[in-house]
This record gives C-alpha cells, sequence and structure tokens, in this order.
C-alpha cells in the first residue's frame, strides 16, 4: 500500500483546524459587546434604523450592540475609522449611500469602500420626500420650479452632507428642471430637517424615515416623494411622476452593515444571521414600514454585487453632473 505524504496529511490537519476554529469561533461570538459606528447624527433616518435594529440584537444574542454616532465628512470620518478597527465582528459601520458615492466625489478618501470591508447585509432602502418650510409660498412641485425659475440662485437646499441621498436627488431634479438652487450641507439629515422646520433653510429632500408625524403636524409641507408608489403613511403625496416628472429616477438611498474586510467568515455569516432575523421579527417588520422603510436583508454576496454596481452607477453620475467637493 502507498503511503500517504506527509505534505497531505499536514495539509489536511490545517484545514480540519481552521474549520473547527471557525466553527468554534461563530459559536461563542459575541462574547462581549459590539459597536456599530453611524456616520451621521442622532435622530436622522440611518440612526433610527440602526437603533431598531441594535435594540432587538440584543435582547436576541445577549450582548449589547451598541450605537456610536460619528457624524462628518458624509460619513468619512466614520467609515475610515472602522476600516481601521480590529477584524474581529465587534466594530461595524451601518453605512449609507455615501459609502458609495465619496469615492467619486472626493479627490481621495482614505480607504476603498469594496477591498476595505466585508459585506454583511443591506437593511433597507429609502425613498425621499421632498419637503419644504410651509411657509414658502408652494403647493406643489410645479410651483417650486416655477419660483426657483423665478428667483435663480437663491432658493437654498439642505441635505446630510455633500453625496449625500438627499444631496444627489436635489441635484437630480436641478438637472431635470433646469433650476439653480444653493446647496447647504449638515452633519446629518436630522439637523438639516430641523433647520427647514425653524425657516433657517425652505427645502430639502428628505429619506421618509420618520418625516410622516412631522408632515402631519404641518411643520413641513411635503410636494412628492421619489419612488414608484406613493408612501402608504401619507397617501396624499404624488409620486415625483405623478408631479410632472417621469424622468426623474429615484437616487436609491440604502443603508446596509458591513465590517473590517479581514473579518472572519463564520463571524460574518454569524452576523447575517442574527440580523436577518431581527429583520424577519413582526414587531421590527411593522415598525420599519411605518417609518417608511423597505426591509431588504440579502446575503453578504448579493450585498457585496449590489456595493460594486452602486459604485460603477453613481461615478457616472457624478462625472456627469460635474459634481467635487474637494
Amino acid at each position: 500500500m502507498r503511503a500517504f505524504p506527509v505534505s497531505r496529511w499536514r495539509l489536511l490537519c490545517a484545514l480540519y483546524l481552521a474549520c473547527t476554529a471557525g466553527w468554534s469561533l461563530a459559536q461563542t461570538f459575541p462574547a462581549r459587546p459590539m459597536r456599530v459606528i453611524i456616520g451621521y447624527s442622532a435622530g436622522g433616518p440611518t440612526d433610527t434604523l440602526g437603533r431598531i435594529v441594535a435594540q432587538k440584537v440584543t435582547a436576541n444574542v445577549g450582548q449589547t450592540m451598541v450605537v456610536e454616532n460619528r457624524p462628518g465628512a458624509n460619513s468619512i470620518i466614520a467609515t475610515e475609522m472602522v476600516a481601521k478597527a480590529p477584524a474581529d465582528g465587534y466594530t461595524l459601520i451601518l453605512a449609507s449611500i455615501g459609502h458609495t458615492v465619496n469615492p467619486s466625489l472626493h479627490r481621495k478618501v482614505p480607504y476603498d469602500p469594496i477591498k476595505d470591508f466585508a459585506p454583511i447585509t443591506l437593511l433597507a432602502t429609502l425613498p425621499v420626500l421632498m419637503v419644504v418650510n410651509p411657509a414658502l409660498p408652494v403647493k406643489n412641485m410645479k410651483d417650486l420650479i416655477a419660483l426657483a425659475k423665478a428667483r435663480p440662485g437663491q432658493l437654498s437646499f439642505g441635505s446630510a452632507g455633500n453625496g449625500s441621498s438627499a444631496h444627489l436627488a436635489a441635484e437630480l431634479l436641478k438637472t431635470i428642471a433646469k433650476i439653480d438652487m444653493v446647496h447647504v450641507p449638515y452633519k446629518g439629515n436630522a439637523p438639516a430637517l430641523a433647520d427647514v422646520i425653524a425657516g433657517q433653510i425652505p427645502l430639502m429632500f428628505y429619506p421618509v424615515v420618520g418625516i410622516a408625524q412631522n408632515v402631519k403636524a404641518g411643520r413641513i409641507r411635503a410636494l412628492a416623494i421619489g419612488a414608484k408608489k406613493r408612501l402608504d403613511e401619507l397617501p396624499d403625496v404624488p409620486t415625483m411622476a405623478e408631479a410632472g416628472f417621469p424622468s426623474f429616477e429615484e437616487s436609491a438611498p440604502w443603508i446596509g452593515y458591513l465590517a473590517p474586510a479581514a473579518t472572519p467568515q463564520p463571524i460574518i455569516t454569524k452576523l447575517h444571521d442574527e440580523i436577518v432575523r431581527t429583520l424577519a421579527d413582526s414587531e421590527v417588520k411593522e415598525r420599519m414600514k411605518t417609518l417608511g422603510a423597505v426591509i431588504v436583508g440579502n446575503t453578504p454576496a448579493e450585498f457585496g454585487a449590489f456595493l460594486k454596481a452602486d459604485v460603477r452607477k453613481w461615478a457616472e453620475v457624478i462625472k456627469t453632473a460635474g459634481l467635487k467637493v474637494n
């Protein structure tokens, strides 16, 4: 009988040890609190949804999922922090569209949006709503465009930052409607919305999460939603197509979980499974539906493919629009 080569025995042993180590790692994870870094201010859409999921994951796994807000530079600060964090599954980022936009919008970012991260799951998509201060003399999108054309360069719009979904949606509208408005970037959607309500700026596109109560209370006026159908919570608000802009494309705002690139696959799988399990919870589903979020919860591979496609798409849009931050 021919002897089995020693080198092959060693290879098999190494593979066995790697597999058992990975299995053991997944079984014991998490053994301490986890951090979810959010690159926007507290109270905004990403923060609101992130806290809903974190609360339920905490209850399910018996370890706290702590949400930390690190706003600034359209999430670049927070994203760089997570890219350089230990790849052990205990530091994640709840990323948004800025993740795939920033590399094209800025001359240089301190990380690669694909190579430096391990995708976990696309949590949800968030249609954007055009909202204005009630004092602005407009009742619909037709009025708004007419006012903008009558006052070129005088109307300002807020956003969560350069390259955010709100910013890109407004730039798209400017191109389609051939109007001139001035962009005012904030460190998150929440402070921008606060200034719209206060009358410091007249308007903005805002992700639908948490906005309905302000519309119903009359603190802001909703003109149209950038989605294929009307929002259940605001059935009287028309889509952008219904408002007269059939060529307006959704800016595809989204939020999803990423970990540092070298995070072991068993941990990525465990995180994915726990987050998707949370998204299937009836209470979480109802809360997210009420907020206007569209739940996704896809696989790491599917999210990875989505990210690559999104980087390519926005690179073309930004190039065409001639947008640059620095």
